[in-house]
């Protein structure tokens, strides 16, 4: 035998493994990007109104 052949014999199993393997097992799901995963959401600012202390405000929500 010759280097060629033995290289067309070698791709010729390569190549009905690779049959049998998809017959058994089917095909492989598709895949999912890396991008698809992650969710964006837009950055909100911070309310400084939202965040400040009110005497009254307190007064009225916790001892009222």
């Amino acid at each position: 035998m010759t280097d060629r052949t033995e290289i067309r014999k070698t791709e010729q199993d390569t190549a009905e493994a690779a049959a049998r393997r998809r017959e058994r097992f089917g095909t492989l799901p598709e895949r999912i990007r890396p991008e698809d995963t992650v969710e964006t959401s837009p950055a909100t600012l911070p309310d400084p109104a939202r965040d400040r202390y009110h005497a009254d405000e307190w007064l009225v929500r916790y001892c009222g």
